[in-house]
């Protein structure tokens, strides 16, 4: 599953930054100088590119070929391309990352840069014949357990919250050990889906594999597609986010699952529109009596 997602799509820098991890360390240089200045790179000669980053012409054709690509001069191409498109988005700037002396305006800023840009490239890469096709095993399955840890868990459980308003069978399981039980018990006409944005989230890879040695369908939500979950996966859907200095909040990749989560939540409702209106009239009716009474007029736009 991993060598059918692995080559570059539209935007070359998202394939790159999916695959860096799984890039050799010399190969890696090149990859960040690359994704640091696009146009740039695409303005160079190999000899150049390689002279910046310390290393040889046949490193940086290593390099071309391990994301996918022919060679060099296909390389310039995707990067001069993907310069021009980044130029002519309203109001596109060069990435820059948080840093420890910018003010409260320029930390706001870059984050909602960074946020809107996770939300447009991961829309813009989803590969929507893999959507429809979860979408098809979700709508029959008999249960849905979604694991997922950190903050990965608390988007299971937005998941889990959106498949039950619909009238899917669906459980979030955050903790590892009830994840690992549950998983035990899936069985054919079950699905798990799993989320780990770097794709290596032990606890979450094993309660993936355990559904699945039970004929379970596996369903990957990861930012890489040559990842440990990748590969383990019947179906991958990949979100494109880069994170920013502060990861610990696991901000920007957050946001990206919550897009395929959404696409994956309409496209289910459109799938039985008259059984999904029907349930969620039903539950909103009912989460409506645990409002107070001013809040049920506001929400009917009283």
């Amino acid at each position: 599953m991993a060598d059918e997602v692995a080559t570059p799509g539209p935007d070359v820098l998202v394939s790159i930054r999916a695959l860096l991890p799984n890039l050799a360390p010399v190969e890696r240089r090149v990859a960040h100088q690359v994704l640091a200045d696009p146009y740039g790179t695409a303005m160079q000669s190999i000899s150049e590119l390689a002279a910046s980053c310390d290393t040889s012409a046949t490193t940086v054709v290593r390099f071309c070929r391990s994301v996918g690509l022919r060679g060099y001069p296909e390389l310039r191409i995707a990067l001069a391309a993907a310069a021009a498109h980044a130029g002519a988005a309203a109001g596109a700037e060069p990435w820059h990352d948080i840093v420890p002396g910018d003010d409260p305006a320029a930390i706001t800023a870059k984050i909602a840069r960074a946020d809107a840009r996770a939300v447009t490239d991961t829309a813009r890469h989803l590969d929507i014949g893999t959507l429809v096709s979860v979408v098809a095993v979700l709508a029959d399955a008999r249960r849905i357990d979604i694991y997922g840890v950190g903050a990965s868990g608390y988007v299971a459980l937005d998941l889990q919250q959106k498949l039950q308003r619909i009238g899917k069978p669906a459980f979030a399981w955050p903790d590892p050990h009830m994840a690992m039980t549950s998983a035990a018990l899936l069985g054919p006409a079950d699905v798990a889906v799993a989320l780990s944005h770097t794709g290596t989230t032990a606890d979450t890879i094993d309660a993936m594999r355990e559904a699945g040695s039970h004929g379970a369908r596996t369903v990957a939500i990861t930012n890489f597609p040559r990842s440990a979950i990748a590969a383990a996966a019947d179906y991958v859907l990949l979100t494109a986010a880069r994170e920013t200095a502060f990861r610990s909040g696991a901000m920007t990749s957050r946001i990206a699952q919550l897009t395929v989560v959404d696409c994956l939540f309409v496209v289910l409702a459109q799938h039985d529109l008259p059984a999904s209106t029907q349930a969620l009239e039903r539950t909103f009716e009912a989460a409506q009596a645990k409002r107070t009474r001013r809040g049920r007029r506001f929400s009917s736009g009283g």
